[in-house]
C-alpha cells in the first residue's frame, strides 16, 4: 500500500528548474533511495517531502493527508508532518546529554513524562546508546553521534524516516556497519525510509527500489537488480557501477572498431531501433568481458593490477580505456601484450545520448 505520493511536483530556484514534474509513490515500510550526482534534485525533493521547502507545482500526500498542494494553496509545516529526519551533519546539541538530545523533540510535543522516558529509553536501547545516555555527544565517535541523531528521529515513532546522506561523513568501515544497522532498525520499527545518497553501494544494499535522477528529471525507478541489469538509458548505465563505453560501427552482419575487422554480433543482439545507425556505442561492465585467444575486439594491455580477490586490467582499444575485472586465478594477458576481448552482456546506445 502506497503511503507517500508525489504528483507532478516541481521546484524552481529563480529561473532554474531543480525538480521537474516528479511523480512517484512510496509504500509503507519500503526503503526507497534517491540516487544521482550532486545538483540533480534529490535533496531538494527530500526537503519538499519534509516541508523545509515549499513546492512550486503539484501535490504531496502522506496517505490520504495533503502535505503540500500548490493548486489548493496548502502547506503543512515540517513539525506537523511527524517524519523522522537524519541529516548529513550529525546535528546533535553538545550542551545536552545523549539522553536529553533524544528526549528533546518529545518534550516539544508536550508528551507525558512517563511516555517520554519510555520512548527515549527504547530508542537508546535499539541504537546501542543506553550506556552512553549520560554522556555528552562530544565524547562519542562519529558513528556514535549519528546513532544519537537516529535515536532522536526514532523516538517520535515516525511512519517515515527521511535520511539525507547520513553516512557520508563516516569512514568506509563504519559506513558499512551503520547501513546494516539502519536496515535492522527499519525491520524492527516498520517505518518507510526515503534515503538520499550519491553512494551507489549504499543505495544497492539498503533499497527495495531506487530512483535515479539527472538534472531534476527521473531517469528510472526500479529494484536495485533491474537498475543495474536493465538500465533505462546510457546515463543510468554510466552512473550505476563501473562502466565501459566503446564506439563501434555497424557493418554487414557484424560490428567493427577502427582497428578491428568485422566481428559477428549474433551473440550481441543490437536493438532494432539502432540498426539503421552506422555508429553506435557498446556499453559493458568490467566483470562481463572476457579474453579470447583470437577473433574478439583487439586491444593492448596497458595495466594489470592485483587487487586481492580480483585482477583489474586496463585495455587500450582504439584509444579508449576498457576496464576488465577477473578473478585472481583466471588467466589473462600481461602488461604490454595484445589481447582480444569478448563481451558477454553488452548494452547498445546511440552516440547522440
Amino acid at each position: 500500500m502506497s503511503y507517500i505520493k508525489l504528483l507532478e511536483v516541481t521546484k524552481k530556484f529563480g529561473e532554474v528548474i531543480a525538480v521537474n514534474n516528479l511523480n512517484f509513490e512510496i509504500g509503507e515500510g519500503e526503503c526507497f533511495s534517491m540516487l544521482g550526482p550532486s545538483g540533480c534534485g534529490k535533496t531538494t525533493t527530500l526537503r519538499m517531502i519534509a516541508g523545509f521547502e515549499d513546492i512550486d507545482g503539484g501535490e504531496i500526500y502522506a496517505g490520504d493527508k495533503i502535505l503540500s498542494s500548490k493548486k489548493k494553496g496548502y502547506y503543512l509545516p515540517p513539525e506537523k508532518r511527524d517524519f523522522g529526519m537524519v541529516f548529513q551533519a550529525f546535528a546533535v546539541w553538545p550542551h545536552l546529554s545523549v539522553y536529553e538530545n533524544v528526549a528533546f523533540p518529545l518534550k516539544l510535543k508536550k508528551l507525558k513524562k512517563d511516555e517520554i522516558v519510555k520512548r527515549t529509553n527504547e530508542a537508546l536501547k535499539h541504537t546501542n546508546l543506553l550506556d552512553a545516555a549520560k554522556k555528552s555527544p562530544a565524547d562519542l565517535s562519529g558513528g556514535g553521534k549519528q546513532r544519537v541523531a537516529l535515536a532522536r528521529a526514532l523516538a517520535i515513532n515516525p511512519k517515515v524516516m527521511l535520511l539525507d546522506e547520513p553516512l557520508s561523513s563516516l569512514d568506509p568501515h563504519l559506513r558499512e556497519e551503520m547501513r546494516f544497522e539502519i536496515k535492522d532498525l527499519q525491520k524492527h520499527y516498520g517505518f518507510a525510509i526515503i534515503y538520499v545518497t550519491h553512494d551507489q553501494s549504499e543505495a544497492m544494499a539498503l533499497s527495495d527500489r531506487i530512483l535515479v535522477m539527472k538534472l531534476g528529471v527521473v531517469q528510472q525507478i526500479d529494484s536495485p537488480l533491474k537498475v543495474y541489469n536493465e538500465p533505462a538509458n546510457k546515463f543510468v548505465f554510466s552512473f550505476i557501477g563501473l562502466s565501459n563505453f566503446l564506439n563501434v560501427s555497424i557493418a554487414d552482419n557484424g560490428i567493427k572498431t577502427k582497428d578491428s575487422g568485422i566481428i559477428s554480433y549474433g551473440k550481441y543482439p543490437i536493438d532494432n531501433a539502432l540498426k539503421n545507425q552506422k555508429d553506435i556505442v557498446l556499453a559493458s561492465r568490467p566483470s562481463e568481458i572476457g579474453f579470447l585467444s583470437e577473433g574478439g575486439i583487439p586491444g593492448i594491455t596497458k595495466r594489470k593490477s592485483f587487487l586481492g580477490e580480483i585482477i583489474d586490467y586496463a585495455i587500450d582499444v582504439d584509444g579508449t580505456e576498457i576496464r576488465i575485472q577477473k578473478g585472481r586465478k583466471e588467466p589473462g594477458p600481461n602488461a604490454g601484450e595484445t589481447c582480444h576481448l569478448d563481451f558477454f552482456h553488452p548494452h547498445w546506445y546511440s552516440r547522440d545520448n
